[in-house]
């Protein structure tokens, strides 16, 4: 017995190919689905290709609401299974407005990227619908300031089920039920498996994000307050920015400034290790560091970096540290860039006396600022 003949034009709903290269289905085809395929006519029962785009380039609209199509050859793509889907006609140059499923976008590349942005807009919006962070607080001394400070709300605190015996965290306790805040009592594996710090001593908060604040509003001059500003170069280390901002609460900064990119921001290491001082230090995050110093020098702010192969050391500044100053610290090992140091007004260093060239970022922010200090007291 001989084999039966396929099927000329392949199965119902396959692909044709559309490059002109191979044989093309006749018009004389079986089925309406052919017919239609071949010879763009639109309406009819047989014209199942009419919402998935079966009649030639763009033509697909026809069969679904009636109207005349328009066959594009043999250049044109065959039907997709299943109806909603887009006409595939790359160089029949018909409009798919009318195919179900299919969308126009005034520009090219709008329905992948998003919104275009307008000329001289920033795409990403403005700098505070992007929180800084700090939506998980650890640690008991991190805790407590948080809901002593106030500034935001707190959702829940997790409290370990077999806690060590600690003032603090009965006072987190009695604070929390003050302010009707829920408190739950957690097993200690699993609050450690919720920590992101490597000592969460058994307590964790949920908070709103922290909100950073505009650097203009920390330009802003006060009657008898000059302002006393730090921007941080590069610091990746949460535990030394931490550390940094606990400094900065004590010598009385009015506002941290960090770059968005390549910069760590609030995490749970850096609430820990600054111990409820990022409730109360205002940060500005800013695009672009250098750009952002030279905003500070318009605003008539002297611009102070430390670096260790400064000719002045950082007791030399004198009547400068009472006047509107900026201390810019750079990350360990690089130090500062090459942007942010051309726009420094002054260069200074820490002496070092020892064997070893630098400290701590963190350790020299605190002696940059607490000299700073000294002058305005």
């Amino acid at each position: 017995m001989k084999p039966k003949k396929p099927a000329q034009g392949g199965p119902r709903g396959a692909r044709v190919s559309g490059t002109g290269k191979g044989k093309q289905r006749p018009a004389s085809s079986s089925g309406g689905a052919s017919r239609g395929a071949s010879s763009g006519r639109s309406g009819g029962p047989g014209a199942i290709g009419g919402v998935g785009g079966v009649g030639g380039g763009g033509g697909g609209a026809g069969g679904a609401g009636g109207g005349s199509s328009r066959s594009s050859g043999p250049r044109s793509s065959g039907p997709r299974t299943g109806g909603g889907s887009r006409t595939e006609s790359p160089r029949s140059g018909a409009s798919n407005r009318g195919v179900t499923g299919s969308r126009q976008f005034s520009s090219r590349g709008a329905g992948r990227t998003g919104r275009i942005a307008r000329p001289g807009e920033d795409p990403r919006g403005s700098s505070t619908d992007k929180p800084l962070g700090g939506e998980q607080v650890e640690g008991r001394q991190a805790v407590r300031e948080l809901l002593i400070a106030g500034n935001r709300r707190v959702k829940e605190i997790w409290v370990s089920s077999d806690p060590d015996e600690s003032e603090i965290v009965s006072d987190i306790v009695e604070i929390a039920k003050t302010m009707r805040i829920t408190v739950t009592q957690t097993a200690r594996k699993r609050l450690d498996m919720q920590a992101r710090s490597e000592a969460p001593q058994g307590v964790i908060a949920f908070a709103s994000p922290l909100q950073e604040v505009e650097l203009d509003t920390l330009l802003l001059r006060k009657p008898g307050r000059m302002p006393f500003l730090v921007a941080v170069d590069g610091v990746t280390d949460p535990g030394n920015l931490g550390a940094l901002l606990r400094c900065c609460d004590g010598a009385g900064v009015h506002g941290v400034v960090l770059p968005r990119h390549r910069a760590v921001h609030v995490t749970p290491t850096v609430c820990k290790s600054a111990a409820g001082a990022v409730e109360y230090v205002p940060m500005a995050v800013v695009g672009g560091l250098p750009a952002a110093l030279s905003r500070m020098k318009d605003a008539g702010i002297w611009i102070v970096g430390l670096d260790d192969e400064a000719d002045r050391t950082l007791f030399d500044l004198g009547d400068l540290a009472a006047d509107a100053i900026c201390l810019v610290l750079g990350a360990e090992g690089n130090g500062l860039s090459r942007l942010v140091r051309e726009r420094c007004d002054m260069i200074v260093s820490i002496p070092m006396l020892g064997r070893l060239s630098s400290l701590n970022v963190s350790a020299a922010a605190a002696l940059a600022t607490y000299e700073v200090a000294r002058h305005r007291a």
